[in-house]
């Protein structure tokens, strides 16, 4: 399933702060984004729909198998290419925000082709 920019970012957020907390709510998203709840409420209902998330009868959210495959494969090019760039001398705040604008646009075959690249030198 081919989703947007905007659903692998909030789906890379579900990811992180169920990895820092034990439970996810909606306005865990709104803060981590800086969102209005509005907006993030439409967005979890197209997910939902869509069978990347589901959220439980006390609102906590949860990404489903698929919403989890790819919620961990941008978070991995995120933290790749975050690494990467500062590798290269690129300050960290740069890094981080350059990494989540190609991490949605790289090829896999790039992707694939840095990491081969990172892990034969590390």
């Amino acid at each position: 399933m081919a989703v947007s920019e905007a659903i692998e970012n909030y789906l890379e957020t579900i990811y992180i702060l169920s990895q820092q907390q034990s439970e996810v709510h909606a306005i865990d998203i709104c803060s981590y984004l800086s969102y209005s709840r509005p907006t993030v409420s439409i967005v979890l209902r197209q997910m939902r729909e869509n069978g990347l998330v589901t959220v439980n009868a006390d609102n906590h959210i949860f990404l489903t198998e698929e919403g989890g495959r790819i919620a961990s494969r941008v978070y991995e090019r995120h933290e790749l290419l975050s690494s990467m760039l500062m590798m290269l001398g690129v300050s960290r705040e740069t890094a981080v925000e350059d990494a989540c604008k190609i991490e949605h646009d790289l090829s896999d075959e790039s992707f694939e082709a840095i990491r081969n690249h990172l892990n034969a030198y590390s």
